[in-house]
């Protein structure tokens, strides 16, 4: 195995199976290091028919929550759809025993309607994009 060596290439494509592997070896890595071995996906999602029209995303661990992706289609912002999402997640953390969620989102996301729900900045990244601001938030359950 010494004389072979891996080969460095530049691959932007990568599918979500793809990140899903290399997720599974973070995971195995982090579970190998702590102990903990309770991480699970955590998804929420919103349809109209057959239509995702909103989802809220990410993962809980060792007594953590992660959001990382929460979308909803302009037409049904502002009518309770993202508040309800929101809200089961935050129920499911804490069914998973989770003591926090955290999440990032930028200045010009949602970072008030965030706080609406108790959670609490803490970090700020100025001018991430340039012009903006991106906030790293905390909800303690």
């Amino acid at each position: 195995m010494r004389d072979r060596q891996p080969k460095l290439s530049a691959r932007h494509n990568l599918s979500t199976g793809d990140i899903g592997i290399l997720e599974d070896h973070l995971d195995e890595f982090n579970s190998s290091r702590t102990g903990f071995r309770d991480s699970a996906l955590l998804c929420l999602e919103l349809t109209l028919e057959d239509e995702l029209v909103g989802a809220i995303a990410g993962f809980t661990w060792a007594g953590f929550c992660e959001l990382r992706q929460f979308w909803i289609d302009e037409r049904f912002r502002r009518s309770g759809h993202g508040s309800a999402l929101l809200n089961g997640a935050i129920e499911e953390a804490r069914a998973r025993n989770c003591s926090h969620i955290y999440l990032a989102t930028y200045s010009f996301q949602a970072p008030d309607f965030y706080k609406r729900f108790g959670f609490e900045v803490m970090a700020v990244i100025e001018n991430r994009p340039p012009g903006y601001s991106d906030f790293i938030m905390q909800l303690a359950l």
